[in-house]
């Protein structure tokens, strides 16, 4: 990280409304925000852009490398503060007459009769552009450090934060999982950095106080691998995996980033193999005595090539989205296995018949599965019971101790069906 003069490069775009970052280690739910700074001397006087402040986390201000002695929180003058004592226009009931601005505070002035009084603020006319807050002073950190030299600056914000999501495209047995970031800023004042890092897992912070600012409605700013005529010649950012750190996931992009105020900028990353894909049709349920019909559910089951963090993914068969679900963080070849709903296309009859009655809640009963497959390609079924015995349980004549499973897999041809019985005989 390259320090540079304070004045000249960090405190102008800071005072423009620009929060110039060098470094940007972007979290689920925060960001650090570092900047290399040179100190002349023993006293650094930072301001801050005003909408840097709502997303601030309490605590996180930082100047390291200087051995810091004190930090200062106040305002600066306001840009009204500079006509203190000058002419300015007034315009009233139609006219406008010159008159001196006494006292900014509460807006007195000083007609050409001699007269002082108030007036409003939308009744003065400046001879240059005012800002959006006239009256009001930047707010800025007065740092006291025991030796002058290069250091850094940091704090926390919330109004920085990434998720990871997914879009798992499947057609016919082939499938593809592609990864993209969205990088979120809800800040009214867009962050640059020169070096960017995303960090999956879990990050705890200290509770602050209520009241860091509602976030805007963001604008989306994608960026991806296919670019249109005005930005061919610009190459598509890349996010690569670095070493983890502490537990957590780490991703570093390959070049500057740009956040516009309230925008989000999405970018591809983890380029991920599946080695295992399955789609198959699932069915939980509990042993009962009695008969019973319905449809199964749609289930998934894959493995990627690397650890995959946390987030939305959103399932296309033949180019159309089927559903959504939300994967839990996993490790480097870890099953993930989630269900998206009832398939009517593959459906069951489970026919109970009672073989023996041996007393209340206990007898040997045969289950017998129908399952009925209306796709065009043959579909593996998975059905588990749990069956509960009191005394004695057996499954298939097996005898089994407290909760037992019966598990039954089978692969269903296309627009086809199969049959599968077990015995269960439960004795008190």
């Amino acid at each position: 990280m390259r320090p540079f003069a304070l004045r000249a490069l960090l405190l102008a775009p800071l005072l423009c409304g620009t929060a110039g970052a060098t470094d940007l280690r972007v979290y689920p739910a925060f960001s650090e925000v570092r900047e290399a700074v040179i100190v002349p001397g023993k006293r650094l006087e930072l301001p801050l852009a005003e909408g840097i402040w709502p997303g601030l986390l309490p605590g996180s201000l930082e100047l390291r490398g200087l051995g810091l002695t004190q930090l200062v929180q106040d305002r600066g003058p306001g840009w009204l503060q500079r006509f203190e004592g000058q002419t300015v226009k007034l315009r009233e009931n139609g006219q406008s007459q010159p008159v001196i601005l006494v006292r900014v505070s509460d807006l007195t002035v000083r007609d050409t009769a001699g007269d002082y009084r108030q007036v409003r603020l939308d009744q003065l006319a400046f001879p240059t552009l005012p800002p959006e807050e006239p009256t009001t002073g930047p707010r800025r950190l007065v740092f006291e450090v025991a030796q002058p030299g290069p250091g850094v600056f940091s704090y926390l914000t919330r109004s920085v934060t990434w998720s990871p999501r997914f879009i798992l495209s499947a057609a016919g047995s082939n499938a593809n999982l592609e990864a993209l970031a969205d990088i979120r800023n809800t800040a009214t004042v867009p962050y640059t950095s020169r070096t960017t890092e995303l960090f999956s897992g879990e990050v705890d912070l200290a509770r602050g106080p209520a009241g860091f600012g509602s976030a805007p409605t963001p604008v989306v700013t994608v960026i991806s691998g296919t670019a249109n005529t005005d930005t061919a010649a610009t190459p598509t950012p890349t996010l690569s995996p670095a070493a983890s750190l502490g537990g957590l996931y780490r991703y570093v992009l390959d070049r500057p980033l740009t956040l516009p105020a309230g925008g989000t900028v999405t970018l591809p990353f983890l380029k991920t193999r599946l080695t295992t894909f399955e789609r198959f049709a699932v069915l939980n349920t509990y042993f009962s005595p009695q008969s019973s019909r319905g449809a199964l559910n749609r289930t998934y089951r894959l493995t990627a090539d690397q650890p995959l963090p946390g987030g939305v993914l959103t399932v296309r068969e033949e180019g159309r989205v089927v559903g959504q679900t939300t994967l839990v963080e996993t490790e480097k070849g870890e099953n993930v296995e989630f269900t998206l709903g009832r398939d009517p296309e593959v459906r069951y009859r489970r026919v109970v018949k009672v073989l023996e009655t041996t007393g209340p809640g206990s007898g040997k009963y045969q289950v017998t599965y129908t399952f009925e497959n209306s796709k065009d390609r043959p579909l593996r079924v998975e059905v588990t019971e749990r069956v509960y015995g009191r005394v004695a349980l057996r499954l298939n004549g097996v005898e089994k101790t407290g909760e037992a499973l019966m598990e039954v897999r089978v692969d269903v041809p296309a627009r086809g069906s199969i049959t599968r019985s077990f015995t269960v005989e439960i004795e008190n």
